[in-house]
């Protein structure tokens, strides 16, 4: 019977996963169709008087220089393919030597991708479909395994501080010795930093690193604060758009060392912004629980005042009606049909108590041989918000697991 009721449970783990993932898909939608609707308010009308003016230009250079629209719009398509290949109007460096491929590569094993250089060749672009595979399976990788060390090391440093606060109020010994048996001491075994603390700094190191690198690029680059601001959140993030590129003109001062502090700004802020999403999504993830869990309280709680109110004045007799396994689902339905005898003054049979407890049992007699056997006690992995996740989030809530029983 046990095994039906894990059978079941595991259903039941399933269906809240498919509605949690359901969910999650309908609010993305959402989310994208308020964000198309706003950047559509926003920008469409700049981007008509844009089209107006340039309309007007090529009329008046058409009539200027007594050309046809069409001669003048073939040349541009010309100009527009050999933009592709790199060339520009401005005295821009080549996008094809070293220096400039390296630069390219950077951008495709990292997931930015600017699109200011893009192989034109067919060789290079069925290079690119090989090279990019692997690459961005090696930096996905390099950046979980980044993520894993900048979770241990906050843990560490707020577990450290945790500890400390407690030695002030005299709840811990000086000497770090656990062998008091107090509650703070026994719940300090298990203890693991807050989600929200982790988001907080993780926050505040990217402001950090972007506000660096924007006081480094506004002088060199020639932008302003706001669009290197801008230009730093697109990089980090590997959105990419490419309107904005850094260390793209021919000639720096200081050029050799403004490229290292480029790359380093680069690496820097796409590890910390990767984290910072990964521990966002573990906030929308407890959202989404919380939002479940509600809707869920709703529904049961009209499900209970329909049985109380139809079982209200009905006496039952004492077997149980057509119950052949036993799981979570039933479980919870023959726990409501007892309520709602007990409140209605009906009689519940030992047979009726047995069978709506038949799990909870199972579960009971599994534990005590557990314990009488000396099985190691697990952990309990939904603490401070930590919990389940998949890659970077089963990396980080494993590496908090083992940080709250490295000490």
């Amino acid at each position: 019977m046990a095994c039906g009721g894990c059978c079941c449970s595991g259903a039941g783990r399933l269906n809240a996963d498919n509605a949690r993932f359901l969910l999650l898909a309908v609010l993305i939608v959402l989310y994208m169709l308020c964000g198309a609707a706003v950047f559509s308010a926003i920008e469409l009308p700049g981007e008509r008087r844009a089209k107006q003016r340039w309309e007007e230009r090529l009329q008046n250079f058409t009539r200027r220089h007594n050309l046809s629209r069409a001669e003048l719009r073939d040349f541009l398509r010309e100009y527009e393919e050999a933009s592709v290949a790199g060339i520009r109007v401005d005295d821009l460096r080549p996008r094809w030597d070293f220096t400039g491929a390296f630069y390219f590569v950077g951008t495709v094993v990292s997931t930015i991708g600017f699109g200011m250089t893009t192989p034109a060749t067919v060789g290079g672009k069925i290079f690119l479909i090989f090279y990019g595979l692997i690459g961005c399976a090696g930096t996905i990788l390099f950046f979980n395994l980044f993520l894993e060390r900048l979770i241990t090391v906050i843990a560490y440093v707020m577990k450290s501080c945790h500890e400390r606060q407690l030695r002030r109020k005299g709840v811990l010994p000086h000497d770090g010795r656990r062998g008091s048996g107090t509650s703070e001491v026994d719940s300090l075994a298990g203890w693991k930093p807050s989600v929200y603390y982790v988001m907080l700094i993780l926050c505040v190191a990217s402001l950090i690193i972007s506000c660096c690198a924007s006081a480094m690029y506004t002088p060199i680059e020639g932008w302003s604060y706001f669009d290197s601001l801008y230009f730093c959140f697109v990089a980090f993030s590997t959105i990419g758009f490419g309107d904005l590129v850094s260390s793209q003109n021919t000639h720096y001062e200081s050029q050799g060392l403004y490229r290292f502090g480029n790359f380093v700004f680069i690496l820097m802020g796409v590890c910390c912004i990767y984290s910072l999403f990964n521990v966002i999504s573990i906030v929308i993830k407890q959202s989404i629980n919380w939002i479940l869990k509600k809707l869920d309280c709703r529904c049961c709680h009209r499900c209970q005042r329909k049985l109380f109110r139809s079982r209200r004045n009905v006496v039952m007799p004492g077997n149980v009606r057509g119950r052949r396994n036993i799981s979570i689902e039933t479980d919870i339905v023959n726990e409501s049909d007892t309520d709602g005898r007990r409140l209605s003054g009906e009689m519940i049979s030992m047979k009726d108590f047995l069978a709506s407890n038949k799990v909870s049992l199972a579960i009971m007699q599994k534990q005590l041989s557990e314990t009488a056997n000396g099985y190691p006690r697990q952990m309990s992995s939904k603490q401070n918000g930590f919990s389940g996740g998949v890659g970077a989030l089963a990396i980080m809530n494993n590496r908090l697991a083992e940080t709250s029983v490295d000490r």
